[in-house]
């Protein structure tokens, strides 16, 4: 058949052997016509041969293929995002948004929050500490922006908050667009603890006040901790009238010995993140 299409369509190309299976395979993974229309013919082929190899599923590839054209994902970001199991992760964080924050607003926080995330990409081993972690996220900001997802925004790290003449530091904090809110980003680097929501409150409390602007929507804490007792977090997220989540961040265990020796060990971050804070806050 390839042999015949070739020279029945002398001017055409793709029918090689292996496009016309794909082509059977498409043709018999998506059925409904009208779905292909509307909504496959916006993703290139290469998208689709990535939906049909990697997933089991026509409801499965249905929610990818819909973020791949809502999030305009390139074929590599797309192969990523499965791989990492987006669709199982996102809106699974334990939060109180349902009941601190009115429909379809706590909805919309809620799906925009996963458990866990994964931060691999910072080429960091499970030992490393808080400031680290936080340090190798800003220097990656632009993957971490892509594990957050959609609507996202960079505001900065260690952001000082003056109340009352007493100075403390949010961690990270992010401007969400679809929200309208600004998200305090905050990591613990062991087990989740319930008192670790008060200190969260309070920076929440504090951006509300000084830096939030009258339109935006109430901001909104994540607290992100190597691991969580999921009934803990439950019952102390229960008692906190703030919008706030719990999740889990993953670090890479181990790597290749060739990608260790290119990466800065975790004293050489420390040492460039205590310098930077220097700078940092002694600037006006």
């Amino acid at each position: 058949m390839s042999q015949d299409l070739r020279s029945a369509f002398p001017e055409m190309q793709g029918f090689s052997v292996r496009n016309l299976k794909y082509m059977r395979a498409f043709a018999l993974g998506w059925p409904d016509l009208q779905f292909v229309q509307q909504v496959l013919h916006k993703l290139p082929w290469g998208h689709n041969l990535v939906l049909l190899d990697k997933l089991p599923g026509p409801e499965i590839r249905k929610w990818y293929a819909a973020k791949a054209i809502e999030h305009n994902w390139s074929r590599n970001v797309l192969v990523m995002q499965i791989e990492t199991r987006l669709l199982e992760r996102s809106g699974k964080a334990d939060t109180n948004f349902a009941l601190t924050l009115p429909r379809p607003q706590s909805d919309l926080a809620r799906e925009s929050l996963k458990d866990p995330y994964r931060l691999d990409f910072l080429g960091l081993s499970d030992a490393a500490q808080e400031r680290a972690v936080e340090g190798a996220l800003v220097k990656h900001v632009t993957d971490f922006l892509l594990e957050l997802g959609a609507g996202f925004a960079f505001v900065g790290r260690q952001v000082l908050l003056d109340v009352g003449g007493d100075e403390f530091f949010i961690d990270l904090l992010f401007y969400h667009l679809k929200l309208r809110c600004y998200v305090v980003i905050e990591l613990k680097g062991g087990k989740f603890k319930p008192e670790h929501l008060g200190q969260l409150s309070f920076y929440l409390t504090a951006v509300d006040e000084q830096v939030r602007h009258p339109q935006d929507n109430p901001t909104i804490g994540l607290l992100l901790c190597k691991t969580k007792n999921k009934v803990v977090a439950e019952y102390a997220l229960r008692q906190n009238r703030q919008p706030l989540g719990v999740a889990e961040y993953q670090l890479v265990e181990s790597l290749p010995a060739e990608l260790q020796t290119s990466l800065p060990s975790i004293e050489q971050i420390e040492r460039e993140l205590m310098h930077d804070d220097g700078d940092e806050r002694g600037s006006p």
